[in-house]
């Protein structure tokens, strides 16, 4: 079959897809579920296809170029966007500012803003309990990824009535499916159907399984420096690819947080990006721990028993 005669294909079933999401809530559970399934399993099998086609058509600079771009713009209007600013709210900035990390954010695919404010307060009040939308106490596959279609809809006015009368928080999050459409769009008129390919549906895909990752493989796997009383883990590896979200410890130790890396060594970009905005003058009020906090939350390693031989 013609490979654009599939991708064009595939451009049509997202664009149903778009469709459904702005009538979510209108919809009977099970079609949206059903639409969720294939918004989660047709990018997995178009970057499955990508992956094969790299054997006799190999990717130019202008893929790597929009792969690279695209995911760390959209990857930052996650983590700095939906995470610290939108969630946490671990700094303040402008209006125009927080519009265009928003609209990233909206551009990774990864749902409304409010609803994913909602279900990430909701996974701090019960982490790792009964409640958390995505432990991995339920299942690695469950915290991963089935949480997406499983979960019940997000609580918007129990975990963030704060953001509904938001005009900025309130125009993405009902325009939020269009600004996906933007971010297949836009590599498609720079690049045509390998741009669509690689800087749109590989990329959403591969950003969105990094966040998903989040979820599950930092729950698992790397160290615990804090007494979280969860089973949040720090994972260098995860915080490069998810741009300093893998130091998921250090956050679940301290929320509000702006800055995940607390060390030299731990690599944290959104950081980085969160500093130039502070000393441009467009971010303030950048929560940090005090000192004295972070010694008091910090994990103190057991006290061996020693044995006394009798005299």
């Amino acid at each position: 079959m013609n490979p654009v005669a599939i991708l064009a294909g595939v451009a049509v079933v997202l664009a149903l897809l778009v469709a459904i999401k702005l009538f979510e809530r209108r919809l009977p559970r099970r079609v949206y579920q059903t639409a969720l399934i294939l918004g989660l399993t047709v990018p997995v099998l178009c970057s499955l296809y990508a992956l094969w086609t790299l054997g006799h058509d190999p990717v130019t600079w202008r893929e790597v170029a929009l792969f690279a771009g695209l995911y760390v713009l959209t990857g930052l209007g996650t983590t700095l966007g939906l995470h610290r600013l939108l969630t946490h709210r671990s700094f303040e900035t402008s209006p125009a500012v927080k519009l265009v990390f928003l609209i990233l954010g909206a551009m990774a695919n990864q749902g409304r803003p409010i609803d994913w404010a909602a279900n990430h307060l909701k996974h701090h009040a019960h982490a790792d309990r009964p409640g958390d939308p995505h432990s991995p106490l339920d299942g690695f596959f469950h915290a991963h990824v089935a949480w997406v279609v499983t979960a019940p809809r997000a609580e918007r006015e129990r975990y963030c009535p704060h953001l509904l009368g938001d005009p900025v928080v309130g125009f993405v999050d009902r325009t939020a499916p269009l600004w996906v459409g933007v971010g297949l769009l836009i590599p498609f008129l720079l690049d045509g159907w390998n741009g669509l390919l690689w800087g749109g549906i590989v990329r959403t895909t591969i950003g969105n399984h990094v966040i998903f990752a989040v979820n599950s493989i930092c729950h698992v796997f790397g160290d615990q420096p804090f007494d979280t009383r969860d089973q949040s883990r720090n994972n260098w590896w995860m915080a490069l690819l998810a741009l300093g979200e893998g130091w998921h410890n250090n956050h679940h130790a301290f929320p509000s947080m702006a800055f995940h890396g607390m060390a030299p060594r731990q690599i944290d970009l959104t950081a980085l990006v969160i500093r130039a905005l502070a000393f441009l003058g467009l971010a303030w009020r950048v929560q940090r721990p005090s000192a004295a906090l972070v010694d008091r939350r910090r994990r103190r390693a057991p006290v061996p028993l020693v044995e006394v031989e009798p005299v």
